[in-house]
């Protein structure tokens, strides 16, 4: 089977989501989603695309569809769902939780070790406060961009 282009970077993706603790596939699917034109595929279209197990599909998808990255779509005249990546997909998983969640984490590890003041602490307090910036600073940025790029549907910023 040809490599196209669209699957060298899917794959590149899911070897990148791969290494952040996601399964390969979904990350392949994902990438093929932002790349793929027209921006909609079927899960058939997107298991002979990628060379992928249709219930390796499936489970990508619906997982996919779960965490609001991608969404369905009706493909009239085609049998069928269809799916593709939704408008503010990517941007909007940068708002998670998991920058509060782990200073929160590193919060207790601080306490646990001994407190604030303590010489103990101080790589926890570091990365801490790391994330505490982070933490602060991400709702802005977000805010910034979709304010300067606007969503245009099926026009990502272009």
């Amino acid at each position: 089977m040809e490599v196209t282009p669209e699957r060298q970077f899917a794959e590149e993706v899911g070897l990148m989501m791969a290494g952040m603790g996601m399964p390969s596939a979904y990350g392949k699917l994902l990438g093929y989603l932002l790349i793929c034109d027209p921006p909609h595929r079927t899960g058939t279209e997107l298991a002979t695309a990628l060379g992928l197990s249709k219930g390796s599909v499936s489970a990508g998808l619906k997982m996919l569809e779960a965490t609001k990255l991608i969404r369905r779509v009706a493909t009239p005249g085609q049998r069928g769902m269809a799916y593709q990546m939704a408008p503010d997909a990517m941007v909007d998983a940068a708002a998670t939780d998991s920058y509060r969640l782990f200073r929160e984490l590193l919060d207790r590890g601080v306490a646990l070790a001994g407190g604030e003041d303590t010489p103990r602490t101080a790589r926890l307090r570091y990365t801490r406060d790391f994330y505490a910036l982070i933490e602060g600073e991400i709702p802005e940025i977000i805010a910034r961009f979709k304010r300067d790029h606007p969503t245009r549907e099926g026009n990502h910023g272009g």
